[in-house]
């Protein structure tokens, strides 16, 4: 059960067999159904979740819309930062998108591994440098590129969405309504 966060935190920094124990110590299994909410609106996010097994999404609501911001599967890290750091209500939803099995990661046992094991340190700086690159993409696949130049570059950047993600949250994502992403499809498949 805990190979792969074994294997995802290994290839980013070095730590000797104890301090492994210890970190996989400090994680707890949760596993959530098709659809089902891991964290609600207005909820406080206290835990950074590793997707072990599954997909998860994570959406806002707009005027009773759920706009779908990104997609994460196995061996990912996820939290709703901004919640996760100040204490604050959440902004954001996140739902398993199939059935899904995350080991999560408490911020007081994160704060005290800093302490415990500094190579965590750097675990948690690489982190949010992931994180913030990951969102800038976002904001310039937005802003930059047409709904068909997103749609290609997701179809070549990330195939598993497409795989497993229902079409009508990628619409969300991609910024359009599922009826334009019919569209986008259609006039590709034409010009093949």
């Amino acid at each position: 059960m805990y190979e792969q966060i074994k294997e995802v935190v290994s290839s980013l920094i070095n730590l000797n067999e104890v301090e492994l124990n210890y970190f996989i110590s400090k994680l707890q299994v949760k596993h959530f159904n098709r659809k089902e909410i891991i964290l609600q609106e207005g909820q406080i996010c206290r835990y950074a979740y590793f997707i072990n097994r599954g997909c998860i999404r994570y959406f806002h609501n707009l005027e009773g819309e759920e706009i779908t911001a990104q997609f994460f599967f196995e061996n990912g890290w996820y939290t709703d930062y901004g919640s996760y750091l100040s204490g604050t209500a959440s902004t954001q939803n996140i739902q398993a998108i199939e059935k899904t099995e995350i080991l999560l990661l408490s911020k007081t046992d994160l704060y005290n591994l800093y302490q415990t094991i500094p190579q965590f340190e750097k675990l948690g700086r690489l982190m949010a440098e992931r994180a913030f690159l990951g969102l800038r993409q976002r904001t310039e696949m937005l802003t930059n590129q047409t709904p068909e130049e997103r749609y290609l570059n997701l179809i070549k950047d990330r195939p598993k969405v497409f795989e497993r993600v229902p079409q009508h949250y990628i619409a969300s994502y991609l910024g359009i309504k599922a009826p334009s992403l019919s569209r986008i499809r259609k006039r590709i498949f034409d010009k093949k």
